[in-house]
C-alpha cells in the first residue's frame, strides 16, 4: 500500500473517531506509523489533505461493489438492511467520517460526496420507479431518510438496533404509500 494511501486510510480513522477538527498532518503520520511529515508531501495544506480524504471516502464507496441490481421490493429490503448493517458496523468509522465531513467541508470539497450521493439516490430513485411507478419514485426523499434515521440511530444510540422491520415497512410504504392517505381526493371514511 502506498504511503499516501496509507495516509488517507489513517485520515478516515482520525476523522471518523475524533471529527474534523482533530485532522492535522501530524495526527495523521502517527495514525498510519509514517514518518513525520510524510502526510504533507502529498497534502501540502490541511485544505487539501481534506480535499484528499472526501475523494478517497467517495473512492472507496464506489469499490464496495456498486449498487446490486434489484428486481423484487424485498431484494430491495435485503439491500438496505446490509448496507445499515455495514455502515453501522464493519464500515462505521468510515460512515461516521462522511457525516463528519458532509458537516465540516467546503461544498467545492465535499463535492465528491454530494456526487456519490445523487447517484445513490438516482440508483434508489429507479428502483422504486421499477416497483411502483413514478408515485413510487417521488417518495425516493422518504425512503433515503428513513434509512439515513435509522442508521445515525445505530452509530450514536444503539449500535445493534434492529433495522429489518423498520426497512420493510419504509420500502413498502415508498412502493406502495401505505400511510393511509385517502385515495383519489376521496374524503376519509369514517
Amino acid at each position: 500500500m502506498s504511503t499516501r494511501t496509507r495516509a488517507l486510510n489513517a485520515a478516515i480513522d482520525v476523522v471518523g473517531h475524533d471529527g474534523v477538527r482533530a485532522l492535522t498532518h501530524a495526527r495523521v503520520d502517527a495514525a498510519a506509523g509514517l514518518p513525520r511529515g510524510s502526510t504533507s508531501n502529498h497534502f501540502r495544506t490541511r485544505a487539501a489533505l481534506v480535499a484528499g480524504v472526501i475523494a478517497h471516502l467517495a473512492e472507496q464507496e464506489r469499490a464496495d461493489g456498486g449498487n446490486p441490481r434489484i428486481r423484487t421490493e424485498d431484494e430491495l429490503i435485503a439491500a438496505l438492511i446490509a448496507m445499515i448493517e455495514a455502515q453501522s458496523g464493519l464500515l462505521a468509522t468510515r460512515t461516521r467520517a462522511r457525516y463528519a465531513l458532509f458537516l465540516e467541508a467546503d461544498p467545492d470539497a465535499a463535492a465528491p460526496m454530494h456526487e456519490q450521493r445523487a447517484a445513490f439516490e438516482e440508483w434508489t430513485s429507479g428502483i422504486l420507479s421499477s416497483l411502483g411507478g413514478p408515485a413510487a419514485a417521488e417518495r425516493t426523499p422518504f425512503l433515503m431518510a428513513s434509512c439515513e434515521g435509522l442508521l445515525l440511530h445505530r452509530l450514536t444510540v444503539d449500535p445493534g438496533a434492529p433495522v429489518a422491520a423498520s426497512i420493510a415497512l419504509a420500502v413498502r410504504t415508498a412502493v406502495h404509500d401505505n400511510t393511509g392517505a385517502p385515495q383519489d381526493n376521496q374524503p376519509p371514511q369514517g
